[in-house]
């Protein structure tokens, strides 16, 4: 493992690479990372990196996303088949559909989705910030897509009245109320901090609804010394490296995305080897995407 390492480090500096890895990533993956973070976190470190090659250890959406941020970098990812499920349950044309039968509302579409569907949309958020940009706008009604479960979440934080798409997690919707409700039975003194990707249920019974980051410095800040986490349990290995002195619960061990497990440390050598997989995004969409997400990052600089 230490040679395998040291040959990635040795390459990333040649190659004059950053390393973005989402918190969702293998922990021996996670430990090489230049930012460990979130889409939000890692969109803007992506916008802000002087980095001639980003390789980026997350799902294909992430990649193209700082691809669409940094058309002067070359970004790559590690393995191609890394997809997210729910960006794939809307596409551009099922936007236009819905867009069509809802002629001039406005469309907040999360960043967990395709290029094409973010050319199609007005601008885009990430859990961090979903309410607050769905607040900033002026219109009574939006159009939301694609997860129901998120959306749901934030019509509880506003007035306006939001169109959801059938989207959802494969991974949070595992998480159950019944998992929580029994580890609240064994650990009462535990904090429950979940993901707003969770079937309401879920989140009607936590202390707190925060983003994967917004986990991060919760856990850091709060007395608690018990928490149970409803998010993807890979999100574990960060939260216990810094944080030994407090014990964490996954609210379910079947809350495991295996597209982000794709990556290895061996596809990551392999990757900045080869200088594969390159990520672009090509053609008319590229422009209408790029502003959809610029809007995102200014909503999101006081977060």
């Amino acid at each position: 493992m230490e040679e395998l390492i040291e040959k990635i480090m040795k390459l990333k500096k040649e190659r004059e690479a950053v390393f973005l890895v989402h918190n969702y990533q293998l922990p021996e993956v996670q430990d090489v990372a230049d930012y460990l973070g979130d889409s939000l976190g890692l969109s803007q470190k992506a916008a802000q990196s002087k980095a001639k090659v980003i390789l980026f250890c997350g799902v294909h959406f992430m990649a193209e996303t700082a691809s669409l941020l940094c058309p002067d970098k070359i970004v790559l990812i590690p393995e191609l088949e890394a997809g997210c499920p729910m960006a794939n349950m809307i596409d551009g044309e099922g936007l236009q559909k819905i867009k069509k039968k809802n002629p001039g509302v406005p469309v907040v579409s999360y960043v967990n989705t395709t290029a094409e569907v973010k050319a199609e949309s007005d601008v885009c958020c990430t859990s961090a910030n979903a309410a607050k940009v769905v607040n900033s706008l002026d219109p009574g009604e939006l159009i939301f897509v694609p997860d129901k479960y998120l959306g749901r979440y934030v019509q509880t934080q506003t007035d306006k009245r939001l169109i959801l798409w059938e989207g959802y997690c494969p991974v949070h919707i595992r998480i159950l109320k019944e998992d929580i409700l029994k580890l609240k039975e064994e650990h009462p003194e535990a904090e429950v901090v979940v993901h707003p990707e969770c079937r309401p249920e879920v989140i009607a019974l936590a202390d707190r609804v925060l983003s994967t980051t917004g986990m991060c410095h919760y856990v850091c800040e709060t007395q608690a010394v018990e928490l149970i986490i409803g998010t993807e349990v890979g999100i574990l290995h960060r939260l216990r490296k810094e944080n030994p002195d407090k014990i964490f619960y996954p609210a379910s061990d079947r809350a495991v995305c295996d597209n982000m497990k794709k990556i290895t440390l061996e596809k990551v050598l392999w990757s900045l080897e080869e200088m594969k997989y390159e990520v672009k995004v090509e053609g008319e969409i590229k422009e209408r995407a790029r502003k959809a997400i610029k809007r995102m990052l200014q909503y999101s600089r006081t977060d």
